[in-house]
Order: structure tokens, then C-alpha cells, then sequence
């Protein structure tokens, strides 16, 4: 009988579980198995950090709405990962980490990059698990991508001592039942009692609106979300991840007066995201005191430790809501009901477009921030992924930028995590290779991952890189922040001396033309970047997140 190893089991087990694309760094003790996942099709991504090819999987998964995967050698190999793992955790992400570790037979002998890993990722992944036995790899594997994508999404880590991944079995022996069993699609319906209260609500309110997140994504529930919204007539708002479920320019979105319709809403309905700081808790004084709030998401827990109380908690996947409630309000509701609502809201937002400099930067040297927005807005196609990090670029891109298809959106999301931008567009462009995929850096973030540039033109993997170049850390008026300075990096040259090509732009009205060129490299099967000088000064002034700013 055939003998086959640890690591060949892994290999086989990701092949049939359906893995196509792997992120990771070589190194023992994975080597095998990273060389025996390539002998069975799966595109061995090798990035420059281990926290890359963690981010690299969330912006995978969350464009394909599937488990992602990602290995890394032991020790430090494995602690570079937890950035990742944690911003994936806080995202609700299913990336699965496999870290190679010190064999199993000698631990506490202070053996080569010996520590507690599974105690080091506990705290930042949703489930934790370790290599004991060759016979249960393939259930073990399984368990992790179920894990994953089971409930509320979250990262999965599973730890590979090197006894385990070396030593040899009877492939006969081997429980492969379990290998490549499909993931549980759970589509639970909420207590029609409480969707029944939700439609007697929806009869009562004046001034309804719909807050929803990344739940809407990875339910798939986007079709079902722009039916109920054009069928009751509701107006709606997405979290900065969440954005593109219904598009941006939809009739009933009304962007530029989100404050105002969340401070005067009386039926809040939060659809797929948590009740964090993002939508400041959904409390006073951002949101009514006085208003209904009703919630629906897959996790009880959730709801039950909500920072505020939930009038009509629903407990169920939002496609499956969203059904019930299209069913429910058939003959007791109409657009009409709140077209008094709408009409203010749309009142407001032309008056607020159209006002006396409104979206107008005044500039006096540098080019501002939103002007480059501006200018890779009305450049990119109607479907381009846009991922997009740093602060000031973060914050005036989510006023600036819109998105028209859902998951298409993404930036460092509620952890804050800076230097997601670059690892997320080698991702997305690997889990949708016909897409344009426009990855808008500020200068600082783009530092912390610069070298997956080198990534993305090794595996030939054609990105539009656009750089706010403010020489440092966050917009500073004043020039008093500490450690704010980095100067005026070329990254335009090092785009060049990695093989890409480069553009450095100082007046805004070569900004589109520069992009025009930087696309034609990218048709061509190059990475591109635009490096553009912004204005130090410029800082953005929107609802703050916390108490503190950098």
C-alpha cells in the first residue's frame, strides 16, 4: 500500500475542498506541502508578508463569498500572520490560516521557534484547531472551511506541528470521507412573528430607513435588498464595506444626507451589520432617541448584546428576512407611503450638492485630496473594485468615490487596519480577473505593504495603483504631529525598478491622463501606479469615529 505524508494529505484535502488560489510565504515546516498543493493545480500566490496574503484572502473571499486560505512558516511566520487574522475576525471574514509549527513530540523542549500558536490565535480567530492525527486531516480541514463560513463568518486558524506534516501513513488509512464535503449553506427564516411585527411597523412609520453591511454580502442577498427597497419605497444607507448591494445612484439613496435621515428616522432597520462604532451604535444623539429599531442578522448573539435595545429583534440570514418581508408587505405597503420622506431627504441632498463651493477644494499648491478622487471616480468602469486605504484618502474617498456592485468596495474596514490596500487589490484581482481593480493608497498605508507591488508583477497580476502623496502620516495643517513626516517617496520609481510602470503628478489636470496611460500598461498585463502630490494641508473634517484622531 502507498505510504503519503501530512503534508500531501493537506494538499489533496484543499484540492478537493475546491481551493483554487492560495496565498503564503515558503518555509519549513510547510515546504511540502506548499510544493505538493502546486502538484495539484492550486495557484501558489508567495507574497512579501505574511499579513499580506492574509488580507489577500479577505478580499478574496469577499468578493467570491467563500473560504479563502493562506499559509505561513512556523514562528514568525505564524505571528505575522495574526494582523491579518484579527482584522479578519473584527470583518467577519472567512479566511482559513494553516501555520506550520514546532513538532508536536517536542514541545516544552524550547525547540526551534517553539511558542503557543494555537493559544497566540485564539483571540483573534473565530475557531482554532491542531494536527494530532494523520487520519483526521481531511475531517480537520473540513471542520475549518465549515467553521469559516457557518453562522456569522469568521477566520479560522489550524496549527501544522512538522511531525505531523512529515511523518507517513497508509493512504488507506487515511478518513477521506470527510475531504471535500460541501459547506453548509444555511439560509435560517426569521420568527415570522417578528417579521410580522417588522411589517406592522414599516404601516406605522413616517420616516423609515434601511442601515445595512457586509450581512447583505454574504448572504448574497443584494437582488433581495433592492427589491424590498424599490418595493417599500425605503430609503437606504450601507456601511463603508457594505456599499455597491443596492448602487450608490440608486433613486432612493440619498448619500450626501445621511446624517440628517439617521438623527430624524423613526424606524431604524439594521440589515446585516453590527450596531458598532461605525453607525455610532445606532444611539442618540447620531439616531433618534424616540425611534423603532428593528434588527436582522444571523447571530443571536448579536442582537442580544446590541449597544442599544432592539424593539423587533430578527434572528435569520438576510436573504431568507428579506423574502419574508417581500411576501409580507404585499398589498399594506407602497413606495408612496413614504414619498413625503423620500422627498425631503432629496430635497436636502440637491441643496447640499448645489450649494456655493460645495465639492469645490480651493487650492492653493498642492493638488487636494478630492480632487484625485474626483479624477479616479469619473475614470474608473461602473464595475471596478476599488480598494482603497490610508486616512485622509479613506475618509474623503468615502464621500468622493461611489460603488454600484456589492462587495466591490473595499478598504481596512471596522479594526482600522492600515495597509490592507495593496494586499486587497492583489487579492481581488486574483478572484476577478476581468475586472479593473483600482487600488488608491495613501502615502503612509502604502509603505507598510509597498513591496506587493513586487507580488503582483512576478505573478503577473495587472493593478491600477493610484497614491495620494501628502509626504507623510494623515493631513497636518499645522506640521505639529509627531512622526507625521515621511517625506515625498518616489513610489512611481520603485514601481518602475520592480518592473511596473510609473507616472509622478504635480497639477490636477494631468491626473486623467496619467490614469488613461497607467490603464493601457495595466491592458497590457502590467502594474501601474500614479503617483499624485496632494496637499498636506488637507484634512478631512466628517463624523469622527472615536473619541481621538491621529
Amino acid at each position: 500500500m502507498a505510504e503519503i505524508t501530512g503534508s500531501e494529505i493537506i494538499a489533496r484535502c484543499l484540492q478537493k475542498e475546491g481551493i483554487k488560489d492560495l496565498f503564503y510565504i515558503m518555509g519549513g515546516p510547510m515546504l511540502l506541502a506548499e510544493a505538493t498543493c502546486i502538484k495539484e493545480g492550486i495557484r501558489m500566490i508567495d507574497v512579501r508578508h505574511e499579513q499580506a496574503a492574509a488580507f489577500a484572502c479577505q478580499a478574496y473571499s469577499r468578493l467570491k463569498q467563500v473560504p479563502s486560505v493562506c499559509m505561513a512558516a512556523s514562528g514568525p511566520g505564524v505571528t505575522n500572520l495574526v494582523t491579518g487574522m484579527a482584522n479578519a475576525l473584527i470583518d467577519c471574514c472567512p479566511v482559513v490560516a494553516l501555520g506550520g509549527s514546532s513538532p508536536l513530540s517536542q514541545f516544552g523542549r524550547q525547540v526551534f521557534q517553539e511558542i503557543d500558536q494555537v493559544e497566540l490565535m485564539r483571540g483573534c480567530c473565530k475557531y482554532v484547531d491542531r494536527l494530532m492525527n494523520l487520519k483526521r486531516i481531511p475531517q480537520q480541514i473540513n471542520f475549518a472551511l465549515q467553521k469559516a463560513m457557518s453562522g456569522k463568518p469568521g477566520p479560522v486558524y489550524l496549527d501544522c506541528p512538522g511531525d505531523m506534516l512529515y511523518q507517513k501513513i497508509d493512504e488507506n488509512l487515511v478518513d477521506w470521507s470527510y475531504a471535500g464535503r460541501p459547506l453548509i449553506d444555511s439560509r435560517p427564516m426569521g420568527d415570522p412573528r417578528q417579521v410580522a411585527a417588522l411589517v406592522s411597523a414599516l404601516q406605522k412609520a413616517e420616516r423609515p430607513v434601511i442601515v445595512s453591511g457586509s450581512g447583505v454580502i454574504w448572504s448574497r442577498a443584494w437582488n433581495e435588498m433592492q427589491q424590498f427597497v424599490e418595493a417599500a419605497g425605503v430609503p437606504f444607507y450601507t456601511t463603508p464595506q457594505g456599499r455597491g448591494v443596492v448602487p450608490d445612484d440608486h433613486e432612493y439613496s440619498y448619500l450626501a444626507m445621511r446624517s440628517s435621515a439617521f438623527r430624524d428616522a423613526d424606524l431604524i432597520i439594521v440589515l446585516g451589520t453590527r450596531m458598532n462604532y461605525i453607525i455610532g451604535h445606532a444611539s442618540p444623539p447620531r439616531f433618534g432617541p424616540n425611534a423603532t429599531i428593528a434588527r436582522i442578522d444571523v447571530d443571536p448573539a448579536e442582537i442580544a448584546t446590541a449597544a442599544r435595545y432592539v424593539d423587533i429583534p430578527i434572528v435569520g440570514d438576510c436573504k431568507a428576512v428579506l423574502g419574508q418581508l417581500l411576501d409580507g408587505i404585499k398589498g399594506k405597503l407602497t413606495p408612496n407611503n413614504f414619498k413625503a420622506w423620500r422627498q425631503k431627504l432629496h430635497d436636502g441632498e440637491q441643496q447640499k450638492r448645489t450649494a456655493a463651493g460645495a465639492n469645490r477644494p480651493a487650492e492653493d499648491g498642492d493638488i487636494h485630496p478630492v480632487r484625485m478622487l474626483e479624477a479616479v471616480r469619473d475614470f474608473a468602469k461602473r464595475d471596478a473594485i476599488l480598494c482603497v486605504d490610508g486616512q485622509e484618502t479613506l475618509n474623503f474617498g468615502r464621500q468622493t468615490m461611489p460603488t454600484f456592485a456589492p462587495g466591490h468596495r473595499l478598504n481596512s474596514g471596522p479594526f482600522g487596519t492600515m495597509g490592507v490596500g495593496l494586499p486587497f487589490g492583489v487579492g481581488a484581482k486574483v478572484a476577478c480577473p476581468d475586472k479593473q481593480v483600482i487600488v488608491v493608497h495613501g502615502d503612509g498605508s502604502m509603505g507598510m505593504n509597498a513591496m506587493e507591488m513586487d507580488t503582483a508583477i512576478r505573478h503577473k497580476i495587472p493593478l491600477l495603483i493610484v497614491i495620494s502623496l501628502n509626504g507623510g502620516w494623515t493631513g497636518d495643517p499645522k506640521r505639529e504631529k509627531p512622526g507625521r513626516d515621511l517625506g515625498y517617496m518616489r513610489y512611481d520609481k520603485i514601481c518602475e525598478a520592480l518592473g511596473g510602470y510609473g507616472e509622478y503628478i504635480t497639477k490636477a489636470e494631468d491626473i486623467t491622463p496619467a490614469l488613461e496611460r497607467a490603464q493601457k500598461k495595466v491592458d497590457e498585463g502590467m502594474v501601474a501606479l500614479v503617483n499624485v502630490r496632494t496637499d498636506y494641508r488637507a484634512r478631512y473634517a466628517g463624523a469622527a469615529f472615536s473619541d481621538y484622531s491621529t
